[in-house]
């Protein structure tokens, strides 16, 4: 028996999950250039959030879980300053809770592609057909209704209502059917996807308040700049007058 020397070493050898400060570390790690307060301070509630979720004994990744986060991730960083940086922070947040983030991506392109070729009744009714993304479903299905390792979460919720959101089925009826046909409960459903149209409501809120702040710093700057080339012109104009050399 292999004696643990230290609590990093012990929490190895029972192959333990890693720590929440651990997970945030391998973040900042990761990615390290400042992130404006509005993003961040979202952005690491969520990654507590999903931790919490990743490394639960139930857990098992599945696309529709990446649908919902990379549409709960690109409604957030809508708007966000440098494009590059968006991708960039979203390759550092996956990979810290030692997931692909291009698996991410392609299941979520998958998925989307999918649900708009599809129908209230096709969505529904997926359980009798072929195909790769009809394979998915079913076996959430299966996992859902067997209970062993399937995990429900806020992501799933938001993934599921955006197969209908792209399928232009959004009526509560074809939710409920939805949800049945996958064997999830329709009320932690509906009660997630209240929590996250009032998150993206306040989102809103936050960022248009950001805009109004940004427009007034930089219509400030802008006079400031105004005052101070004028004020150095009006010295340059005064100097040039003061050198000239009248000759009577």
């Amino acid at each position: 028996m292999v004696e643990c020397t230290n609590i990093d070493g012990c929490r190895k050898q029972l192959n333990a999950p890693p720590t929440v400060s651990e997970t945030k570390l391998n973040f900042l790690k990761s990615y390290k250039r400042p992130i404006p307060s509005i993003y961040n301070s979202v952005l690491q509630e969520l990654l507590v959030q999903q931790h919490l979720m990743r490394y639960k004994r139930t857990y098992q990744y599945d696309a529709v879980f990446a649908l919902g986060f990379v549409t709960v991730y690109e409604q957030l960083m809508e708007g966000y300053p440098n494009s590059e940086d968006r991708d960039a922070i979203f390759q550092a947040y996956i990979r810290a809770l030692k997931e692909d983030p291009e698996q991410y991506r392609s299941d979520a392109k998958k998925l989307e592609e999918w649900a708009r070729a599809q129908t209230a009744n096709s969505l529904i009714e997926f359980s009798t057909r072929e195909g790769e993304v009809e394979t998915i479903l079913k076996d959430i299905s299966e996992r859902a209704l067997s209970k062993g390792n399937f995990s429900y979460s806020r992501f799933f919720a938001i993934g599921l209502f955006r197969l209908l959101e792209l399928a232009n089925a959004t009526e509560p009826t074809v939710l409920e059917k939805l949800c049945a046909a996958l064997n999830i409960n329709k009320r932690s459903v509906d009660r997630d996807l209240d929590v996250y149209r009032n998150l993206l409501s306040k989102l809103v809120q936050a960022k248009e308040l950001l805009k109004e702040y940004v427009d007034r710093e930089k219509k400030k700057r802008e006079e400031r700049s105004g005052s101070q080339k004028a004020n150095e012109a009006i010295t340059k104009c005064t100097g040039d007058f003061r050198s000239v050399t009248f000759k009577l």
